[in-house]
């Protein structure tokens, strides 16, 4: 077996290995959920507020969050922020209101328009969402401390690429592409070694400046450097 062959097999496994890690993960943060439910009744000195915790669900809670930071708010903004459905959010809103925790209100020139408020229960709730996370901002920021400015780099790099990647739907450029990712790998470090590549930007960009002032100049004018630029720079060839 030789070497490619080999590093190919452990990318393989690492790839597998990422992959079902990524999934554990989602599953983590999504008990997590719970476990977040758990901490906020634990923490609540406030009877009233931990028996109406206990009866939201983790929507609910985020979408009290959003309310509480943005108020007023409406519903669109709302939906936006959580990327969920108007009457997804209409649904939970108006479960919010009947509990007393949030109030509904309309502008005095708009009354189509539905904005949202925390009442006193509500920002009660909120305070207490707001202390959890500022736990788990503390804790996650003691977590990262133990990894080097490389990794997080790179942890950050690939996560920021997910995030921008649809593994069922590839770009129009995926589909057109004809070479392989090696094939373009293996050019542009060539290209890099050569110096080719930092040149050829070199010039364009200077090709770019040429054009735009001799878009700028008159017929005339064009005339007049026409004659400049043969002179000084092209006078070995007339000779």
């Amino acid at each position: 077996m030789n070497n490619n062959t080999t590093q190919k097999q452990i990318k393989e496994y690492l790839i597998k290995e990422v992959w079902e890690t990524a999934k554990d993960l989602q599953y983590k943060i999504q008990s997590e959920d719970d476990e977040e439910k758990q901490w906020l009744i634990q923490n609540s000195t406030n009877l009233v507020v931990t028996e109406l915790i206990k009866e939201m669900t983790a929507l609910m809670l985020h979408v009290l969050d959003a309310i509480g930071r943005l108020e007023p708010v409406n519903g669109i903004t709302i939906s936006k922020q959580f990327g969920i459905s108007r009457g997804s959010i209409s649904k939970i809103t108006r479960k919010l209101v009947e509990k007393e925790i949030i109030i509904m209100e309309t502008l005095p020139d708009n009354k189509k328009e539905i904005l949202f408020r925390t009442k006193p229960l509500g920002k009660e709730i909120c305070k207490l969402h707001l202390d959890l996370h500022q736990q788990i901002d503390s804790g996650i920021n003691r977590f990262l401390q133990q990894y080097t400015e490389d990794e997080l780099g790179t942890t950050l790099k690939v996560l920021s690429d997910v995030l921008k990647t649809s593994w069922i739907n590839t770009t129009p450029s995926e589909g057109k592409n004809t070479h392989s990712q090696e094939e373009v790998q293996t050019n542009e470090r060539e290209e890099l070694d050569t110096g080719k590549v930092s040149h050829s930007y070199s010039v364009a960009e200077e090709m770019n400046e040429i054009m735009e002032m001799l878009n700028k100049l008159e017929s005339r004018n064009l005339k007049k450097a026409k004659t400049i630029l043969k002179e000084i720079f092209f006078s070995d060839y007339n000779e």
